[in-house]
């Protein structure tokens, strides 16, 4: 793995997990255009990520069976053309059959993570996977500001040809500078698919990082969700403009990506994930008190301390995640490389359940008890990350 080559692996899945995550603010503007009804326009969210899920028990198995470059390409090759396909349809109809296609095919991703965990040597595994990790949380967090200051000033049809054009760029890049990797499982296909579950219930490291990284994630999604719906509130009045500039500010917190890759392959597992924990409940607790005046703050008099307060509370926040994440896709990658790719789906479509469950928690608390509800509900998630960690590490399953 050379350093241009990561940075190529860090690029591409940073653009392919756009198109997951990109859809929440254009949910208004396309169910408009496309005179979806209101009951309906959930949709254009949700079935990108249902792609996604199906492509993990479908599609990325295949990566354990089939050469990875040309598996890669092809895959990446559909995403464009549904992407593309999404950008000039005529009814709501394609448009929503051409996103689920979009989200299934961008299961690129878990072709690509884990075949720059196989480049690599085992004892820079962690760095690389963490410098490849950092391009995937670059993506989640840049791809709602992006998006809506795309469609803003172009329309949401341009932005979706412009992730279509990417792709397929990307495509070609890869055909030409990505490796041959050919598997050696020995498995048909049907038997990779039934596998999943055998992997699920033999692997207890799975289980383990893959709960943990499902917890911080639905802390995460909930901390997300919520933001944008605060700051637009007084004191703070944010415009689209300005809520897409925290959300920039908050990718601050990717710096830790590498450096937790780096304390795993030093084999400071068992120090780091825990620290990622504390991260995530300190930027909980932040962002109460910038938001809701926990501890007596005047955020209406200390309005610019209380918005700084919780930009660094984004950045904490995120920080945890990706370490959390890193951390956990490190130890994944050390275990069985012939079942590698599936391993890494299993742990992906743990943790995107984790968010979704987050996301969809912070909406019912929102309406019920607003923001302080939201940052109770992310310290929740944060004791229940750290706890779990602790009470795992009773029967030690760490892999260093």
């Amino acid at each position: 793995m050379t350093g241009p080559l990561t940075a190529l692996f860090a690029f591409a899945v940073s653009v392919i997990i756009i198109n997951l995550t990109a859809a929440q603010p254009l949910t208004g503007p396309v169910a408009r255009a496309l005179h979806l009804p209101a009951s309906l326009a959930g949709l254009i969210a949700m079935l990108p990520q249902l792609g996604y899920a199906v492509g993990m028990l479908f599609l990325v198995p295949l990566a354990d069976l089939l050469e990875n470059r040309r598996l890669t390409v092809m895959t990446l090759a559909c995403c464009a053309l549904m992407l593309a396909l999404a950008a000039v349809a005529p009814t709501a109809s394609l448009f929503l059959f051409a996103i689920c296609l979009a989200g299934t095919t961008s299961c690129a991703i878990q072709i690509l993570v884990p075949l720059a965990a196989a480049m690599a040597h085992p004892d820079r595994r962690g760095s690389a996977v963490g410098n490849v990790m950092s391009g995937v949380m670059l993506g989640i967090l840049f791809s709602r500001p992006l998006a809506s200051v795309v469609a803003g000033a172009l329309g949401w049809r341009v932005f979706y040809g412009i992730l279509a054009g990417l792709d397929a760029l990307l495509a070609v890049a890869l055909w030409r500078w990505l490796p041959l990797r050919q598997p050696v499982s020995g498995q048909t296909y049907p038997a990779l698919v039934a596998s999943l579950w055998t992997l699920w219930r033999r692997d207890a490291v799975l289980r383990r990082y893959a709960y943990s990284a499902a917890i911080v994630m639905a802390a995460f999604g909930a901390f997300w969700t919520g933001i944008a719906l605060r700051l637009i509130q007084a004191p703070f009045s944010l415009g689209s403009n300005g809520v897409a500039m925290f959300a920039f500010a908050g990718v601050a917190g990717i710096v830790i990506a590498p450096l937790a890759g780096n304390a795993g392959d030093r084999g400071y597992s068992a120090v780091g994930m825990p620290i990622a924990h504390v991260c995530l409940l300190a930027g909980s607790m932040l962002a109460g008190i910038a938001g809701t005046g926990w501890f007596g703050l005047n955020i209406a008099i200390h309005r610019d301390l209380a918005l700084a307060l919780l930009v660094a509370a984004a950045i904490i926040i995120d920080a945890g995640a990706i370490g959390d994440q890193t951390l956990g896709r490190r130890a994944i990658n050390m275990l069985d490389p012939e079942a590698r790719s599936r391993l890494n789906g299993l742990f992906v479509g743990v943790f995107f359940i984790g968010g979704g469950i987050g996301a969809a928690s912070a909406g019912v608390v929102w309406a019920v008890a607003g923001w302080a509800g939201i940052c109770a509900l992310c310290v929740t998630f944060s004791v229940l990350a750290f706890v779990g960690d602790m009470f795992a590490r009773r029967p030690r399953m760490d892999m260093d």
